[in-house]
Order: structure tokens, then sequence, then C-alpha cells
């Protein structure tokens, strides 16, 4: 399948460059007006109007191949595991693990647990309420 893959890949660059190609070498729809006036644009590989056939059905073809190797690459690259036959609102909820009952606000914060020391706060430091109600701006 990897053979197959790098097949189609390579195949997309290809058709990609020469689609650039067909499409620089292409005269724009201004080109013809030039030729009437004795511009040499009318002196092409194909003929004045052989030209603009030949070229833009080579490109039609390689946009198609192109697109053509686009499609089977999403298509291969698309490897999401297969649906389930339930709903995800079948599926059992994973909730947060929650502190034991019988603990203590102190015992739930693993420094205090622990018996590790915590570093004093600064004299400067404005009081902290519990609540949250000091930061508050009184009027």
């Amino acid at each position: 399948m990897n053979y197959v893959m790098n097949l189609v890949v390579a195949l997309q660059i290809l058709t990609a460059l020469v689609m650039i190609g067909l499409v620089l070498i292409q005269h724009g729809k201004g080109a013809d007006m030039g030729a009437s006036f004795g511009s040499g644009a009318s002196g092409s590989l194909f003929g004045a109007t052989g030209s603009a056939n030949f070229l833009s059905r080579s490109t039609a073809a390689c946009a198609a191949v192109f697109f053509v190797c686009t499609l089977a690459l999403a298509y291969a690259s698309n490897d999401r595991p297969k649906a389930s036959a339930g709903s995800i609102l079948d599926r059992p909820a994973t909730s947060a693990s929650a502190p034991l009952a019988g603990a203590s606000g102190a015992a739930a914060i693993p420094a205090v647990a622990s018996g590790v020391k915590l570093a004093p706060l600064p004299a400067s430091a404005p009081p902290v309420s519990a609540s949250g109600a000091g930061a508050i701006p009184q009027k």
C-alpha cells in the first residue's frame, strides 16, 4: 500500500508541474488581438488556433489527473477509527476524582498533607480574606 501511495504522490507532483508549465505557455485572450495587428503570436508551433485548443485540452487533462490524485490521497489518509454501534451518550461518564469525604480542607492540599512547610507571607502583604470579599473595592 505504501508503494501505491508513493506512486500517487509522484504522479500528483508531476501533473502539477506539467500543468504549471502548460498554463505559462498559453496565451491570454488579449494575445489574439495583438496577432491581428501584426504581432508574431500567430506564428506559433501549432498554428494560430491550434495552440489554444491543444494546450487547453492538455491543461484540462492534467487538472483531471491532479484532482483524482488529490482525492485518492485524501481518501487514503483518512485513518479515523470505525464508528461504534452505540452513541457517545451511552458511554459511562468519567468524572474528576473528588477528595475523600472525611478529609479536611487542609488535608486536601498536597503540601499541607505531606507536612511540607510553606514560606510565610511578607509583613507588607495585605491580609487575604477567605471569602475573597476583600478584593471588592469599597465606596
